[in-house]
C-alpha cells in the first residue's frame, strides 16, 4: 500500500471509530436524561468499549449503574472516571454512595463490608477535600456513613470486627459532620432527626439507655 492510502485509511478508520463512539455516547445520553438508565448502561457500555478515555460517558454509565442498583459496577465506572479526572468530586461522591450500600449489605462478609464502609468515608472526604464550598450534601453523607460504621463496629455478634472505641468515635463525627449541616441550614428537621438517631445510638453505646 502507498503511504497516503494508508494515512487516509488510518484517518478513516479513526472517524469511523469516532462516529460510532459518538453515536454510542448520543443514545446514551438521551437514555440517561430519559431516566431509563437500563438503556442508557447497553449504550454507554459500548461508548466506553470504543472509547476508555471518555470522563463523560464513564460519569453517565457510573450514575446509570448506581440507579439500576448494581453498586459494583457503579464503583467501578466511577473508579475510571477518577483515573481520567482525579479532581471530579461528584465522581467521588457517587463512589461513596454505591459503596455505603455494599457496606450495608448484609450478605457481604463483614470484613468486605467494613471495606466499603471505610471506602464511603474516605471518598466523601476527598470530594470535600476538591470542593471544600460545595459539601452540604457531602457532610450529609458522610455524617450517615460514619453512623452507618459506627453501628457496625458496635455490633457484637461480628466479634472480629467489634471494636466499641472505634464505634464510638464514629458516631461522635456523625454528630459533628450532621450539625455542620444544620448549623447552615438551620430549618432542617430531617438533619434534626438523623442528629437525634446518632445521638440515641452514641448514649447506647455509653450504656445509658
Amino acid at each position: 500500500m502507498r503511504l497516503s492510502a494508508i494515512i487516509s485509511f488510518f484517518i478513516l478508520t479513526s472517524f469511523e471509530t469516532s462516529s460510532a463512539q459518538n453515536a454510542y455516547v448520543r443514545l446514551g445520553q438521551q437514555a440517561f436524561m430519559d431516566g431509563n438508565f437500563k438503556a442508557a448502561v447497553a449504550q454507554l457500555e459500548k461508548a466506553c468499549m470504543v472509547d476508555s478515555t471518555n470522563a463523560n460517558a464513564y460519569w453517565m454509565l457510573g450514575y446509570s449503574y448506581y440507579h439500576s442498583e448494581n453498586y459494583r459496577k457503579s464503583i467501578a465506572a466511577y473508579t475510571k472516571v477518577i483515573f481520567i479526572n482525579p479532581v471530579d468530586a461528584s465522581a467521588y461522591y457517587y463512589r461513596a454512595r454505591a459503596k455505603g450500600y455494599l457496606g450495608k449489605d448484609t450478605y457481604l462478609s463483614p470484613t468486605e463490608r467494613e471495606k466499603h464502609l471505610l471506602g464511603a468515608i474516605f471518598d466523601l472526604t476527598k470530594a470535600i477535600a476538591i470542593e471544600p464550598n460545595d459539601h452540604g450534601k457531602c457532610y450529609q453523607t458522610r455524617g450517615i456513613a460514619y453512623r452507618e460504621y459506627g453501628i457496625f463496629k458496635l455490633d457484637q455478634r461480628n466479634a472480629h470486627n467489634y471494636d466499641k472505641a472505634r464505634g464510638i468515635n464514629s458516631l461522635k463525627a456523625s454528630i459533628t459532620d450532621l450539625e455542620k449541616v444544620l448549623n447552615d441550614n438551620p430549618g432542617r428537621s430531617d438533619i434534626s432527626a438523623l442528629i437525634e438517631l446518632s445521638k440515641e445510638k452514641l448514649a447506647t453505646a455509653n450504656g445509658h439507655h
